[in-house]
C-alpha cells in the first residue's frame, strides 16, 4: 500500500527528534531546551499539550507542576495566570505551544496531546496559525488522534495510538486487524512491558502501507545505530549530542 507523503516528513530521513527539547539536561519543554535543540542542529521538535483551567495551551507533559517545577498542582485546574509562574528546575518558565510555533518558525513539532481538553485549541491552533506543514499530532488514545483527524481533515499529520500500533503489530504477524486511516507514522517504544516492538517485520509492514516508524525515547548510541540499521526513520531523544554523533558517523545527519 501506498500514500502520500505528507509535507511533515518532507525531509532526509532518518529523523532526529529532540525529545521535550532534549530532557536530560533537567529543563525539558522550555524555551531554553528548545534552543539549545535549535543550536545543535535539530529542526524536529517533540513536545506535549495540556489545557489550562481557562483553556490556554501549555507546552508541558505531567498532568502536574509538581515533579520538574517549584510549583504544584493540576494544570487542568490552574489558570495561566498561575501556571507562568511556576518555573523548570527552578529557573525556566513554561512556554504556550504558540510561543513556541513562533519562537521556532523553522521546527517541525511532533505534539502529544496529554488530555482530552487540549484537542480543540491545539486543532484550532493548528488551523489558525497555518502549521499544518509543520505539526505532527499524536496521542496515546487512538480516539483522540481520530477525532483530531476528523476536525481537521488530511491536511493534518497525525501517527497511530496505542490500538492503531497493535494493529500493525498483528498485521506484521499476517494477524487481520482494522487500521484507522491517515495516519502518516506509528510512533513506537521499542519494547513494552518486555515485548518487543520494533522489528525488521513491523518495519516492514509499516513501510508498506506508507507509513514512518518512529522510535521513542532512545538514549543509547549503540539501541540508536541498531534501530537505524532495522531502516527506521526517526529517533526520538533525550540525548541530542548523542544522536547527532550516530547519525553524523553514519553520514545521515542533514
Amino acid at each position: 500500500m501506498t500514500s502520500v507523503r505528507h509535507p511533515y516528513l518532507d525531509h532526509p530521513a532518518p529523523l532526529a527528534f529532540a525529545h521535550r527539547g532534549g530532557a536530560a539536561d533537567g529543563i525539558e519543554n522550555t524555551a531554553a531546551a528548545f534552543r539549545r535543540a535549535a543550536d545543535t542542529g535539530y529542526r524536529y521538535f517533540e513536545t506535549d499539550v495540556h489545557a489550562s483551567a481557562d483553556g490556554r495551551l501549555v507546552a508541558f507533559h505531567d498532568s502536574t507542576l509538581d515533579r520538574v517545577t517549584d510549583a504544584r498542582g493540576r494544570m487542568s485546574q490552574l489558570p495561566w495566570s498561575e501556571i507562568r509562574q511556576a518555573r523548570v528546575a527552578g529557573r525556566e518558565p513554561l512556554p504556550l505551544f504558540e510561543e513556541l510555533l513562533e519562537a521556532f518558525p523553522e521546527a517541525r513539532w511532533n505534539v502529544d496531546i496529554k488530555a482530552g481538553p487540549a484537542l480543540e485549541p491545539l486543532v484550532d491552533l493548528i488551523r489558525r496559525t497555518n502549521a499544518w506543514d509543520r505539526v505532527c499530532v499524536g496521542s496515546f488514545s487512538e480516539a483522540r488522534v481520530a477525532r483530531a483527524h476528523r476536525l481537521a481533515g488530511p491536511r493534518l499529520a497525525t501517527s497511530y495510538g496505542v490500538r492503531g500500533v497493535l494493529g500493525l503489530r498483528l498485521r506484521s504477524y499476517g494477524i487481520p486487524a482494522a487500521l484507522r486511516a491517515g495516519a502518516v507514522c506509528a510512533q513506537v517504544p521499542e519494547s513494552q512491558g518486555g515485548v518487543r516492538v520494533v522489528d525488521r517485520r513491523f518495519v516492514r509492514e509499516a513501510h508498506a502501507r506508507g507509513l514512518q516508524v518512529h522510535v521513542w525515547t532512545v538514549n543509547e548510541p549503540e539501541r540508536m545505530a541498531a534501530l537505524l540499521d532495522l531502516g527506521v526513520d526517526g529517533i526520538m531523544t533525550d540525548h541530542i549530542e548523542t544522536l547527532r554523533t550516530v547519525l553524523s558517523e553514519r553520514g545521515a545527519w542533514a
